[in-house]
């Protein structure tokens, strides 16, 4: 009995979990192509087709419905740039921009909600869409100088360049002139001159020499 109550008890966390995800996916949608304050909880639940309590069960709110779609779409934006963290220096700054477009390309709602979503003003929404900026640099930061505890001028260069590249991002899957590839390319040649840029300020973090290639 108490292996039979234990499997229930799994099969409902499962289905939960399942439907909480769904919900998120739903959502991702809504608020990429609609601005937070135009969407009422009983639009969301229409077209999720629940009731509108299902949502207030997960989430408690709509702000918490909100935040809970930017960090499940931040947390996967992340995972899928820093991956490589095994490969040279220089393959693991491509990869890094690779997996980076890669997610912007195939999840542009998700992309769109993490840069640009619709809260406005909200201190925890930017503290969200400040650790994922601040988890891109880290990664960057690993790829060109093995590691992560850098200065603040290589932070704030590395900071500037992750800054144009969701602006330019935003911009590519709107309008997808450029193939990935061609895109990859342009940004990591723009993050040479970054990297460049912050040797010339403090040359205790020297360019790679792949970076000075580019040049």
């Amino acid at each position: 009995m108490p292996q039979q109550r234990a499997a229930t008890q799994a099969r409902g966390t499962e289905r939960s979990a399942a439907r909480r995800a769904e919900l998120i996916a739903i959502g991702r949608k809504l608020f990429a192509d609609t601005s937070y304050d135009a969407l009422s909880m009983d639009d969301i639940a229409r077209h999720a087709q629940v009731a509108k309590g299902l949502i207030y069960y997960y989430f408690g709110s709509k702000r918490g419905y909100y935040l809970a779609i930017v960090r499940d779409s931040v947390a996967d934006l992340v995972t899928s740039a820093a991956g490589g963290l095994r490969l040279p220096a220089v393959d693991r700054v491509h990869r890094t921009v690779d997996g980076y477009l890669r997610y912007a390309e195939n999840h542009q709602a998700a992309y769109r909600t993490i840069v640009s979503g619709g809260v406005g003003f909200d201190a925890e929404v930017h503290a969200i869409r400040d650790g994922v900026r601040e988890a891109i640099v880290a990664t960057i930061a690993e790829g060109a100088y093995g590691r992560g505890d850098i200065s603040p001028p290589a932070r704030m260069g590395l900071l500037s360049w992750v800054c144009g590249v969701e602006g330019a991002t935003l911009d590519w899957i709107a309008r997808p002139g450029l193939s990935r590839d061609t895109m990859r390319e342009l940004l990591v040649k723009t993050l040479g001159g970054a990297l460049r840029a912050i040797e010339e300020l403090d040359p205790a973090h020297p360019a790679p020499p792949a970076a000075r290639r580019d040049g």
